[in-house]
C-alpha cells in the first residue's frame, strides 16, 4: 500500500504544492487553519483537480497532469471522512452504513449489521443522525466508509466537531476501529496532539506548501524549521547568529548559547520549549539565563511563567519567554528572589 502526492493548484494569491507519499503508516498533515490541508485531500479524493502534477496509489495513477488523466471520484475507491460526516440525514445510522453498498438488500443488512457490532453501535441501528451525538454520528461515518472497503481513508479534521471534553475518549475508541481498516490513512489537523497520537509520520504544510515530513516523534523532537516548530508548539523563538561551530546568539533574548552538537551554518532561528527549561540553584551552569519574572498565569495544575533576561540590553516585542512549571516543582524552588532557568543541550532547537 503507498500513495504518492505530488501536486500544484493555483489560486489568486494562494499555491496549493503539496508534495509526500505514504507507505502502509499513518500519514498526519499538520498545518493552521487555510494552510490548504483540505484542499489537499480533496485533490487526493477527485472532488478537485490540480493544475499539475501526479497522484499515484497502490501504482494506479489516479491524477497526471501531462497524460491527462484524471479519474472520478467514483473510480479511485477512496474514503473521505468530512468534518461534519455528511450523514444523511433522512435515512436511519443502519441505512446510512449501507447506502454505498451495491448488493441485494438482505447482503446489505448482514453487512451493516456485521459493522454495526464492530464500531459499538447496537440499539442505535434505527437512529436518525439528528438522535446521534457527535461521536456516534462519526462512527456511523466511519462505518459507512469501511463498507465499501476504500484503498485509502482521508480524515478531514476528525474531532473538530466534537466537545473538547469528549475529545480524549472517542480519540482512544478511533484509535482500536482504525486498527480493523488495513488500507491508507491520510488526517488533516492544526492540532499537534492529534497528529502525535495517530501517525507515525508527518508531513508540515505552511501557507499550502509541504515544507518538512518524516517520522513524526523524530520531527517533533528537532522540528528543524521555524514553520515546522511553530506548529508542534513551540512558543519561544528568537533569531540568531551563528557564532561558532558550537555557540548561537539568540537576538531576541541577548544570550549565547553553548551546544555540545555542531550547530549548522544555514540556520536562521533558535527555538526552547515551554518545558525545556530547569530551575536552577545558580548562573553558573551552562546555558543559564538570569530571569525576571513580568509575569505568573496559574492554570489548573501548573504555572505559566513569562520571564526575560535580567542582563537584556535592549527590549523587543520577543524578548519574553514562556516557561511551564508544575506547581509542586515552583513552590519548592530555593531562590526567590531570582530566576535562573537552564536550557538542557539537547533541548536547543536550531531552525532555518
Amino acid at each position: 500500500m503507498s500513495l504518492l502526492v505530488s501536486i500544484k493548484k493555483y489560486y489568486k494569491g494562494f499555491t496549493l504544492d503539496a508534495d509526500f507519499e505514504t507507505d502502509e503508516e499513518y500519514l498526519g498533515i499538520l498545518g493552521a487553519s487555510g494552510s490548504g490541508k483540505s484542499m489537499t485531500l480533496k485533490c487526493i479524493a477527485g472532488i478537485e483537480t490540480p493544475d499539475e502534477g501526479v497522484i499515484v496509489l497502490n501504482g494506479r495513477v489516479l491524477f497526471d497532469s501531462v497524460n491527462k488523466i484524471n479519474l472520478s471520484p467514483q473510480e479511485r475507491n477512496i474514503g473521505y471522512l468530512f468534518q461534519n460526516y455528511a450523514l444523511f440525514p433522512n435515512m436511519t445510522a443502519e441505512q446510512n452504513i449501507g447506502s454505498g453498498l451495491k448488493m441485494t438488500k438482505k447482503e446489505k443488512k448482514i453487512k451493516a449489521n456485521e459493522l454495526i457490532k464492530s464500531f459499538h453501535l447496537e440499539g442505535l441501528e434505527n437512529k436518525y443522525p439528528s438522535q446521534l451525538s457527535g461521536g456516534q454520528q462519526q462512527r456511523v461515518a466511519l462505518a459507512r466508509i469501511f463498507a465499501y472497503e476504500p484503498d485509502v481513508l482521508l480524515l478531514d479534521e476528525p474531532f473538530s466537531a466534537l466537545d473538547t471534553h469528549l475529545k480524549d475518549k472517542l480519540q482512544t475508541e478511533v484509535i482500536d476501529i482504525l486498527k480493523l481498516y488495513k488500507g491508507e490513512v491520510l488526517m488533516v489537523t492544526h492540532s499537534m496532539d492529534e497528529v502525535y497520537r495517530f501517525c507515525e509520520n508527518i508531513a508540515f504544510i505552511d501557507r499550502g506548501k509541504t515544507v518538512l515530513s518524516g517520522k513524526t516523534k523524530e520531527l517533533f523532537a528537532k522540528p528543524n524549521l521555524f514553520a515546522a516548530a511553530r506548529l508542534t508548539g513551540c512558543k519561544n523563538i528568537s533569531k540568531c547568529n551563528v557564532l561558532s561551530n558550537h555557540q548561537i546568539y539568540a537576538v531576541d533574548w541577548d544570550f549565547i548559547f553553548e551546544t555540545e552538537e555542531l550547530v549548522p551554518e544555514n540556520i536562521n532561528y533558535v527555538g526552547i520549549r515551554e518545558h525545556s527549561f530547569q530551575i536552577a540553584d545558580t548562573a553558573d551552569v551552562k546555558n543559564t539565563v538570569v530571569c525576571k519574572i513580568n509575569k505568573i498565569v496559574e492554570e489548573v495544575f501548573e504555572y505559566t511563567i513569562i520571564v526575560e533576561n535580567m542582563n537584556q540590553k535592549i527590549r523587543n516585542e520577543n524578548s519574553e519567554m514562556l516557561f511551564k512549571v508544575s506547581k509542586d516543582e515552583w513552590n519548592k524552588r530555593k531562590n526567590n528572589k531570582y530566576l535562573y532557568l537552564n536550557v538542557p543541550d539537547d533541548s536547543i532547537l536550531m531552525l532555518n
